[in-house]
């Protein structure tokens, strides 16, 4: 069995490395090699985090910023020429486009929103979430070939017991005639640090009761050294721009304290803040599911609770 992550991009994702860990883990486990493809000019200290991994090939493409159908085209000509066993992604927003197609096009299984990966015999057996987080499904997998793609918010970084010294290789690819069959013309864009990093995070639901009303979660965020989220409900009304947006179809999340205001907690906007540290819920209906999540709860109206938990905050920073 041989292990091959695929990653691409302007910068190292968040979430990588602790793919890269379990990825390890399961090529240990069979004495096999791990090998890193790597596609375009990613930022950030690759050869360090592949060393500490155990990474026994790091595999570069050059592409600039290549597109959907491009980069699908380049992982198929990758494994036809290296032959990989288990075709790992880091479940990023472009990554759920494209492990999906690399599957299609090889003729082999796919497993998304993965959590957990061991071999068993000759099956590779995989824990995943299915709806929107509310169950795990095991699935085992036949040899030789599967695409899975990990959710990395539960994981945990684990260096390989002795750190390895890995190989740069230069790919020559040829993706063949790839024309992008669809072009972003405009996309949300966000300056500053990205919410996926951030460490506190305050969101807003449609308990706010009006787009004016999320100005509160602005101030609560700022007040606490924090970034401001939203659910998805509030950016399909307009209140917030979609890069604010937390939950299976927007940011996964993973800070130190998440603060849900007005958020009933559903499970597709769980799946972008349950890896959180701890949650704090506040809503004026005692019987919502976010307080299933929440470590600490305050049942009660949003919009008067959190005017007064700044007011706090304002205090306890003079």
């Amino acid at each position: 069995m041989s292990v091959v992550l695929c990653s691409w991009g302007e910068a190292i994702e968040g979430g990588t490395e602790e793919t890269l860990s379990l990825a390890g883990r399961l090529s240990r486990e069979n004495g096999s090699g791990l090998d890193w493809l790597v596609i375009g000019d990613v930022a950030g200290d690759v050869a360090g985090m592949a060393a500490r991994h155990g990474v026994a090939h790091i595999d570069r493409v050059g592409a600039a910023a290549p597109g959907p159908d491009t980069l699908v085209a380049l992982i198929v000509a990758y494994c036809a020429q290296h032959g990989p066993t288990v075709i790992l992604f880091n479940q990023t927003l472009a990554a759920r486009l494209v492990a999906p197609r690399v599957a299609a096009r090889l003729g082999v299984p796919v497993v998304m929103n993965a959590f957990y990966i061991e071999s068993q015999g000759s099956e590779l057996e995989v824990r995943a979430t299915a709806y929107g987080g509310d169950t795990h499904a095991v699935y085992r997998l036949p040899a030789p070939v599967n695409v899975v793609s990990v959710v990395s918010t539960t994981l945990r970084v684990e260096p390989a017991p002795e750190p390895g010294v890995p190989v740069t290789r230069e790919m020559a690819l040829d993706a063949g005639s790839v024309t992008e069959r669809w072009t972003v013309i405009s996309a949300a864009r966000s300056e500053g640090p990205r919410l996926e990093d951030a460490d506190i995070i305050v969101s807003g639901g449609r308990g706010l009761g009006s787009a004016a009303n999320y100005q509160l979660v602005r101030d609560f965020a700022e007040l606490i050294g924090g970034m401001h989220g939203a659910s998805r409900a509030i950016v399909d009304d307009g209140w917030v721009d979609s890069s604010r947006q937390v939950g299976l179809t927007g940011k996964i999340t993973r800070p130190g304290l998440y603060v849900a205001v007005g958020i009933s907690g559903a499970s597709q906007h769980m799946a972008g803040c349950s890896a959180a540290k701890t949650i704090v819920a506040i809503n004026k209906d005692r019987d919502a599911s976010i307080f299933r999540y929440a470590r600490y709860g305050i049942v009660g109206d949003c919009l008067e609770v959190v005017p007064d938990l700044s007011k706090a905050a304002q205090a306890g920073n003079h």
